[in-house]
């Protein structure tokens, strides 16, 4: 008995098994979606419109606006300041750009000529620190970016702080130094953050003033390094 059934709906499995092959038809261009259907025969109105979407196709635009702006993982400049905005983090950052006269226990590496200084080499501290700007390069913003996105939907728990500090400090970005990282619960709504390496002003930053990491409420929060 011959079948009836549409082609379309014949498994193409069958097909082949038959010496089959389907044809594949062309999708149509979008822009004929656009034609009402008493002018889609209309050989002028076609070349017209056609020769119109070859002159104003926005693919590459599109195409460009998705890899530079859209796509945090490729995105540079401007679209990483939009992905910045949207998460909640600045590519500025303020650093610590004063000395003061102080003493041997405030001594830190990354601060070495900008944090105390002995007797004799600078004034006292103004109670208020002199800062300046900072901005990252996309590479380093588009980490702290992608830190700042997971903070967000984060529980903030120490194990979940402990992945952030990972994510931020434990991988080369060809600039700052890296290495382990993590969070110390010091009980009483106090907790230290722990760099297991020198790290640069810019991380003492990140740390300190970016607002990607998060402050126990009620008391204190500290950062210890070597």
């Amino acid at each position: 008995m011959l079948s009836l059934a549409p082609f379309s709906d014949v498994p193409f499995s069958s097909l082949q098994n038959k010496g089959i092959a389907p044809v594949p038809v062309a999708a149509p261009p979008f822009w004929t979606q656009t034609i009402l259907s008493q002018y889609d025969a209309s050989p002028t109105l076609l070349s017209l419109i056609e020769s119109f979407n070859d002159a104003i196709d926005p693919s590459a635009d599109i195409a460009s606006f998705y890899e530079n702006i859209w796509n945090v993982y490729t995105a540079v400049g401007n679209g990483l300041d939009i992905w910045g905005q949207i998460v909640g983090v600045s590519r500025i950052l303020q650093i610590n750009a004063s000395n003061y006269f102080g003493f041997k226990e405030a001594y830190t590496a990354p601060t070495a000529s900008i944090g105390p200084q002995p007797f004799g080499q600078a004034p006292f501290s103004q109670g208020v620190a002199s800062t300046t700007s900072f901005a990252l390069s996309d590479n380093q913003y588009r980490r702290l970016i992608l830190v700042k996105a997971a903070a967000n939907i984060s529980n903030l728990s120490i194990p979940s702080i402990n992945a952030l500090l990972r994510a931020e400090f434990e991988n080369n970005d060809g600039v700052n130094p890296y290495g382990q990282a993590y969070v110390i619960d010091l009980g009483g709504m106090a907790f230290d953050y722990y760099l297991n390496f020198i790290p640069s002003p810019v991380q003492i930053a990140i740390i300190n003033n970016s607002g990607v990491f998060p402050r126990p409420a009620g008391v204190n929060v500290t950062l210890t390094y070597l």
